[in-house]
């Protein structure tokens, strides 16, 4: 029996909690200093190990919804689209320029290591 596209996005999704739940632990580390939270900020937009960051990826998720969307929308009207692709563009302008300036306050003498 193959598995369905909700089964297969349900079990995706629990191994990406797994790995942001160890960031998040992490994340809480007393030891933790400004320097290595403003790389971690970073990371979240730029992963320098593979094209594109966190919020770029689930942006482009977002942005795979969308394109969907258009094509399933009774009415083509963007009733689902519209908001998706909205969606899309607040991660990466509206909260990766939020993590930009946090990182830079937190590491203000260049860019995080």
């Amino acid at each position: 029996m193959s598995r369905t596209h909700l089964e297969r996005v349900r079990a995706s999704l629990g191994i990406a909690q797994l790995a942001l739940q160890q960031i998040e632990n992490d994340l809480n580390s007393d030891n933790l200093t400004g320097v290595e939270l403003a790389a971690i900020l970073h990371e979240f937009q730029e992963d320098t190990d593979m094209p594109g960051g966190l919020l770029p990826t689930l942006a482009q998720l977002i942005g795979a919804a969308a394109h969907r969307a258009e094509q399933l929308e009774p009415d083509h009207d963007g009733d689902a689209s519209c908001p998706l692709h909205e969606a899309a563009t607040l991660l990466t302008d509206d909260a990766g320029q939020r993590l930009t300036w946090a990182a830079r306050a937190l590491h203000p003498q260049g860019d995080p290591v």
